[in-house]
Order: structure tokens, then C-alpha cells, then sequence
């Protein structure tokens, strides 16, 4: 049927980049970030972690069709920064919140585990 291969949803198939980058021609500091094998999940901590940035003017994604695995962010920057800093920065504190949660998380199991001297 339609339906791709689950191994399609996570497999970057070879010759085909993670990351691309198309520059607007017609706004000024936007572009459009097209990335391979991601979904909802990154696109939207991307699109919320970017609006908390003052240098970010718009950003936004869509998934063009559910049966395409790849997403397009579109970022527009002040004249100071560029789309691409501002996604680096906007990765760059994702994963720092992420191993903040881990930390966290592994501190919570750690007293539970203490608490009940059983392993989950």
C-alpha cells in the first residue's frame, strides 16, 4: 500500500543530507530548513524553543504530507542574525534542556529506588 516502511521513519537513506538550507530571495533574513526524517516532535520544540529567541522575528513548520517523512522549518531573523545562528543557538538549548531532564529524571528513579529498595 502507501504506507512506508517504519524503518523509512528513522533511516536516513544514503546520499540524502540530514540538513539543507534555501535562503528566501525575497524576504530579508528568512530561510527554509528542510530536515530528513523527523516529525512533529522536533518541529514543533524547534518552532517554540526559536520564538523564545529575541533575534527571531518568525518561525514556523509543516509537515508538506503525512506520508513524507521530512519537515520544513521556515525561520526569519533580525538584520544582526542569520536563520542559521538562530537554529544552532535553538539546538543547542534543546539539548541542554534534555540532559537537564535526564539528570532529573534519573534523580527522581534514584529515590524511588532507595524508597522501595526495588529496581523499575
Amino acid at each position: 500500500m502507501n504506507e512506508p516502511e517504519r524503518y523509512e521513519l528513522f533511516v536516513l537513506p544514503e546520499g540524502v543530507e540530514k540538513l539543507s538550507l534555501e535562503k528566501d530571495t525575497k524576504v530579508p533574513n528568512a530561510a527554509t530548513f528542510t530536515i530528513q526524517c523527523e516529525d512533529h516532535t522536533l518541529g514543533n520544540l524547534l518552532r517554540m524553543n526559536l520564538l523564545e529567541n529575541d533575534k527571531v522575528l518568525f518561525a514556523g513548520y509543516k509537515i508538506p504530507h503525512p506520508l513524507e517523512n521530512y519537515l520544513l522549518l521556515r525561520i526569519q531573523t533580525v538584520p544582526e542574525s542569520t536563520p542559521s545562528a538562530a537554529l544552532q543557538q535553538a539546538l543547542s538549548d534543546l539539548v541542554q534542556s534534555v540532559a537537564v531532564l535526564e539528570e532529573t529524571f534519573k534523580e527522581q528513579m534514584s529515590g524511588i529506588k532507595s524508597r522501595e529498595g526495588t529496581y523499575l
